[in-house]
Formats: structure tokens, C-alpha cells, sequence
């Protein structure tokens, strides 16, 4: 309350302030016409019945009405029936019946009171009006049609001189394309442009904009809310701050604590920076992005620099995600990183590039790129390429490896099922009998290879073409013969929670006699 008593006695320091000077002199109210003058004291001392086509003056100011009381000496007098009060070339006012006082040059209008100030029409059932001010206040329901807009409040107030109104309380504004609803609004009418400072709701065909201070453009169809705001419709919400929305255009700028919710694609994305262009099918949030994209088992979480949105707009279905850069993901049972990735909705495929790694459980998988399907929202194959490595821990020491120029793994259940290993294929694994017990350590090449996986361990090979093998005991395993070149195990750069996938590592690490910088993009 004292923040709205601030703008009120905010508004008419600007409504005295814009007066260039005040009549202090009092001038006379003349009788211009009237059929009848009847002296009567029954109606008060001084005071004199004017009756039929009555028309009286202050000024340049006239005064119409069927019958009249009027008091000369204070310059006062009350009329009845077909009240018309022509303030001015630009402004008139009609009523069922009035009081006015000349010394102060007020009015008061009573019963089907309408105000016409060029194509600005008010209407209420009681109004004042201060000729000096120029100010009409309605302290009991009313409304201003300007053109094809409406405004309805409790309490109002207009200034017919510079044309901007003030409305308070259950204040309802309809046009042809929305219709807003708020608790206090300063109308500009020949900018055509709304403030409000209150909670506010813009309701569209399709959309709905929610916030608590702004402006809204009628002419343009354009707002701007802050300290909260809301656009929300059938499949998405987008929350932030502050916001600016052009309706034409169907464009939204979210800034700062921004929260995007997709309710068809079950995704949630936060950030402190957005945009979206619904007719072009595009959006994107950037600075400290996190989305979250939730299946019946779990919830993945996903970090990058930026977040792109593609749509089909005929359909209103999702076709790209785009994340750039320093992406990195996490779910309990897979995790991610790379510099960009690339979903598409229709294939169920994600293209991961430069530097991508994947976890799954005790496996890591590398490649320069990596292309991945999801099936059923789960992990289904990914094909590494070229530069293929996977490395899994062993159950008790050291690491399985097969590395390949192009390798398709295959995942049942997140989990490593089976390899298809083509080019300069190369495998390291470590066998133990069911016990545990160390049977030797495998070593083999082949221009391809097929590997069945069992509980993360190498269970089987089929060698393709030319191949060697060979097991060694361990005591008899050359140094270095159990890491094949290349070999990284980079634990370090896997996200462990939710929140560490805004960790950005900055390692570097040698890759096949290349050094590359894992982490951050410079």
C-alpha cells in the first residue's frame, strides 16, 4: 500500500507540475440563456430557477442542461436534465444532473455520466471534474474506450489536457487481440502505451504473459514486465526476471534467473539468458545453463555455454537440440562431456565433437567423434570415430582396452554389451577364472573384431581377417605391454553430481603424440 500511495502522489506532482499557471482570480458564471428566470426562496436564499434550454458561462467554458438552480453571488448553481458541459473545442462532458462551483471551478456529475475528449470516451455513474486541473476522477467504477481498447477499473482518474489516465483497483484493459488484467495503470493514450505496478496478467489467443511492473504497447503489441514475469501456454512456460515480448513477432527476451519448462518434452532449462522466436521455431538460454530432461528412471542433467531450440513450427514438435560449448552431462548411470552436441528428436541421435568422452559405469569411451542413439530414453549404441577407445576397470586391477579407427558399442541397460571393432583393431584384457584368480593377460590385433561384454568384462572376441593373440602371464607381461598407446584413464574430467557438471577441468593430456586441452574452451 505504500508503494502504490508513492505512485499516486507520484502522479499528481506530475499533474500539478505540468499546469503552466492556475486561475487564482474568480471569475463570474453569466446566464447566456434560459426560457424562464424564476425568483424563488423556496430554493434557497439568492438563488434563481432557470428553466428551459438553460446555458450558462465561466470563461470559455459552457454549461447546457434543461433546468438549473443558480446562485449568482457564490457562483454556484446545480443542473438538471441533459447536463452538457463543453469544456473546451476538444473536451465535453454530459450527464443526468450536476453541481458546479465557480469559485473553485469544480464539478460534480451524477447518473450516466459520459466524458468525450477527441476519440476518448469515459464512462461512470458519478464523476468530478476540476476545470483547473483538467482532471476527472470516478471514484466508483468506470470505464475509457479509446478506439478498439477498453479500460474498466474500480477507481480512475483522466486528465483531458495531456490525455493520461490513472487506474486503480479490479483495473480490466480488453482490445481485439489480448486482454489484461491489473491493480494499478497509468494509460499515455496518444503514445497508446500502458504502465502498470502491480501483479499483472496479458492474456493472448495462445499465450499468457504474467509479471508485477512494466508496459505494455498497444500499438505495437509490444510488453516489457519485470520483478517477475511469466509466458506460458499449452506446451511451455518461460519465467524470469525481467522479460520483453513482442506479440507481432511472436519474440520473447528473458534476463536474468531465467526458467524455461517444457512439459511436452519433459525438459526443464535454466539460465540467465533467453530468446525465442516461436514463429521461426527457434530459442536459445546462455550464461550458467543447466538443463534437465526427465525419464521414468532418472533425471539427466545437462551444462553447456549455450542451449539451442529448434521447432517444427506446423507441428509444434521438437527437431534440434544444440548445445555449445564445454557440455557436460550427467545421470546416475551415464555420464559426458565434449565442446558441442547436437540432438535430434526425430532419429533419437546425438553428435558429439571435439574431445567427446562418455561414461557408463566402469567404462569410459573416447573417439574424436562420437555419434549416440537413445532408445526408450536410454543409452542404445554409440559409434566412435575415428580414434576409437574404450577402457573399462578390471574387477580387481589394471584396465580392459579396445581401441579401433571405428567402433559401434552397443548398451543394454546403460551397461557395455557388446563392441564391433573395424580397423587396426586392438584389444588388452585382463582373464580370471570365476574366483577371481589371475589367468593371464590377453593381448590380440585384428584388421576387426566382434567383443561380447559380461558384467564389464570381455568374455569373448571374434577376430576378423588377420589376427594375433597372445595371453601372458603376468609375471611374464613386458612393461607397458598392458596399456595400448594412447591409453587415458581421465576420471578426473567425469561429473560425479548435478551440480558438477558446471566444473570445468583444465587438464592437459597427451593423445597419440597430440597434445590436446581437455575442459574449457579458450
Amino acid at each position: 500500500m505504500k508503494y502504490l500511495k508513492t505512485i499516486f502522489l507520484a502522479f499528481f506532482a506530475f499533474v500539478s507540475m505540468t499546469i503552466a499557471a492556475q486561475q487564482t482570480g474568480k471569475t463570474y458564471v453569466h446566464i447566456e440563456h434560459a426560457r424562464y428566470q424564476v425568483y424563488d426562496e423556496s430554493y434557497g436564499k439568492d438563488v434563481e430557477r432557470l428553466i428551459g434550454d438553460v446555458v450558462l458561462r465561466q470563461d470559455s467554458t459552457y454549461f447546457y442542461s434543461d433546468s438549473a438552480h443558480f446562485n449568482e453571488k457564490t457562483r454556484y448553481f446545480d443542473g438538471f436534465g441533459h447536463v452538457h458541459i463543453k469544456v473546451n473545442d476538444t473536451t465535453d462532458i454530459f450527464s443526468d444532473k450536476c453541481k458546479y462551483s465557480g469559485d473553485i471551478k469544480f464539478a460534480e456529475l451524477f447518473d450516466n455520466v459520459v466524458l468525450k475528449n477527441d476519440s476518448t470516451v469515459l464512462n461512470t455513474n458519478y464523476m468530478t471534474y476540476d476545470r483547473t486541473l483538467h482532471l476527472a476522477t470516478y471514484p466508483n467504477h468506470g470505464s475509457i474506450t479509446r478506439n478498439d481498447k477498453n479500460l474498466v477499473s474500480r477507481k480512475g482518474y483522466y486528465r483531458d489536457d495531456i490525455q493520461v489516465a490513472y487506474f486503480r483497483n479490479d483495473v480490466v484493459v480488453t482490445t481485439p487481440k489480448s486482454r489484461m488484467i491489473t491493480d494499478t495503470l497509468v494509460y499515455k493514450i496518444k503514445e497508446e502505451k500502458m504502465y502498470f505496478y502491480g501483479p499483472t496478467t496479458i492474456y493472448y489467443d495462445d499465450n499468457v504473459l504474467v509479471g508485477n511492473y512494466g508496459w505494455y504497447d498497444s500499438k505495437n503489441d509490444i510488453a516489457y514486465l519485470d520483478r517477475g514475469a511469466t509466458l506460458s501456454n499449452k506446451g511451455y512456460s518461460i519465467t524470469s526476471d525481467s522479460m520483453f515480448y513482442d506479440r507481432k513477432a511472436d519474440f520473447a527476451k528473458a534476463m536474468s534467473n531465467v526458467f524455461l519448462e517444457d512439459t511436452v518434452n519433459k525438459a526443464i532449462i535454466e539460465g540467465n539468458y533467453g530468446e525465442m522466436w516461436k514463429k521461426l521455431g527457434k530459442s536459445f538460454v546462455t550464461d550458467s545453463v543447466r538443463a534437465r530432461y526427465f525419464a521414468d528412471k532418472d533425471t539427466l542433467y545437462l551444462h553447456s555455454d549455450t542451449l539451442y531450440f529448434f521447432m517444427d513450427t506446423v507441428k509444434q514438435q521438437a527437431e534440434r537440440v544444440l548445445a555449445y560449448y564445454n557440455v557436460r552431462f550427467y545421470r546416475k548411470d551415464i555420464q559426458g562431456k565434449c565442446d558441442s552436441l547436437h540432438y535430434y528428436v526425430a532419429d533419437s541421435c546425438a553428435k558429439m565433437r571435439r574431445d567427446p568422452m562418455i561414461w557408463a559405469e566402469n567404462s569410459q569411451l573416447r573417439g574424436d567423434s562420437i555419434n549416440i542413439v537413445i532408445a526408450n530414453r536410454a543409452l542404445d549404441s554409440a559409434l566412435l570415430y575415428p580414434n576409437g577407445f574404450i577402457i573399462q576397470k578390471d574387477t580387481i586391477e589394471g584396465f580392459n582396452q579396445i581401441k579401433g579407427k571405428v567402433m559401434v558399442a552397443y548398451f543394454k541397460n546403460n551397461e557395455l554389451d557388446h563392441v564391433y571393432d573395424d580397423g587396426n583393431a586392438e584389444t588388452v584384457y585382463w582373464l580370471r577364472e570365476e574366483d577371481g584368480s589371475m589367468i593371464g593377460i590377453n593381448v590380440s590385433q585384428s584388421v576387426a573384431m566382434d567383443i561380447k561384454i559380461e558384467k564389464n568384462q570381455i568374455v569373448r572376441i571374434k577376430y576378423f581377417k588377420k589376427t594375433t593373440e597372445t595371453l601372458y602371464p603376468k609375471e611374464k607381461l613386458k612393461a607397458g605391454m598392458e596399456i595400448l598407446k594412447g591409453f587415458e584413464w581421465l576420471e578426473e574430467f567425469r561429473p560425479t553430481d548435478p551440480d558438477d557438471i558446471f566444473r570445468k577441468p583444465t587438464k592437459v593430456v597427451e593423445n597419440e603424440g597430440n597434445n590436446r586441452r581437455r575442459g574449457r574452451r579458450k
